[in-house]
């Protein structure tokens, strides 16, 4: 096989996008959302792992977390990789959370909140998450909470449900 025919062979694989985010928490168990500015709902702070700068899931998620909230905070372990299914709008995504930690008062008083991205950000309840989030990323979210409650480690998912 030529370079010309393993290039071409490499540029007819699919698309699969990466997204990294991190659960954080305050002392009371509640989780921060971010509210972007530009779709409806809630989200965790992150976003999409830049690959062609070879950034990996993790460094992804840290470095989302500093631009859109203004917090530096090194990922813990992670909690749930997920498959979301692709739609006519754009191509399958596998979705990393990582555990964010519990953070004091004062941290939260700290967030800046990338303006060109976000509105606001809000501490969620367990209970309020499905209020806010889209039914799998409040699946996601759920399930991540519960792995890391019992200990778990990680759990896989497919569109924000248990596999395996």
């Amino acid at each position: 096989m030529t370079t010309l025919d393993y290039a071409t062979y490499i540029a007819s694989l699919p698309r699969v996008l990466a997204g990294a985010a991190s659960v954080i928490r305050d002392r009371a168990g509640r989780v921060l959302l971010v509210e972007p500015n530009y779709r409806a709902g809630w989200a965790l702070p992150g976003g999409t792992v830049e690959s062609d700068d070879g950034e990996s899931p993790r460094q992804g998620a840290r470095r989302e977390t500093v631009e859109e909230i203004g917090l530096d905070i090194e990922p813990g372990g992670l909690l749930a990789v997920d498959w979301v299914p692709g739609t006519a709008a754009r191509p399958p995504l596998v979705a990393y959370l990582y555990d964010g930690g519990v953070l004091d008062d004062d941290r939260f008083e700290a967030i800046r909140l990338q303006e060109e991205e976000l509105l606001s950000w809000r501490l969620a309840t367990r209970e309020e998450l499905p209020t806010h989030l889209s039914a799998p990323l409040a699946r996601r979210v759920l399930a991540a909470l519960d792995a890391l409650a019992a200990g778990a480690g990680t759990v896989e998912l497919e569109n924000g449900h248990r596999v395996g």
